[in-house]
């Protein structure tokens, strides 16, 4: 029962988290681009790469850390169903090049970033 107050506990920081990010970015950045989005996805795939691969190494901390970061934090904070329907909705509208760049770049940053998390994970 306690592996489930701690994933509650990582999405309740995470959806707030997600707000906030995604709030602060399309504020400073707009919106006609989902900025907000994108740093968001980013980020979690940084984020659980790091945090799976350094907890993975770290047998002596609580498996709590496990249920509350990749589970429960990363679980709410990212959005990749909101990746999908921002990627379609621009397809919609006509601006096929916007929707593939984003499209593209949510893949390939998203991939470069979980390789640093892991490399980061790695290193301590």
């Amino acid at each position: 029962m306690q592996k489930y107050l701690w994933i509650a506990a990582g999405g309740a920081l995470g959806a707030i988290a997600r707000y906030w990010v995604g709030s602060a970015v399309g504020s400073r950045l707009g919106v006609k681009f989902p900025y907000g989005t994108l740093v968001i996805n980013v980020s979690a795939c940084l984020i659980i790469g790091f945090s799976l691969t350094y907890l993975g190494k770290r047998a002596d901390l609580s498996p709590a850390w496990r249920y509350l970061i990749p589970i429960g934090f990363v679980g709410a904070y990212s959005t990749f169903s909101t990746y999908e329907w921002e990627t379609l909705s621009t397809m919609r509208s006509g601006a096929f090049s916007l929707a593939a760049l984003y499209a593209i770049g949510s893949l390939l940053l998203g991939l470069m970033a979980t390789w640093a998390g892991i490399m980061l994970g790695e290193m301590l």
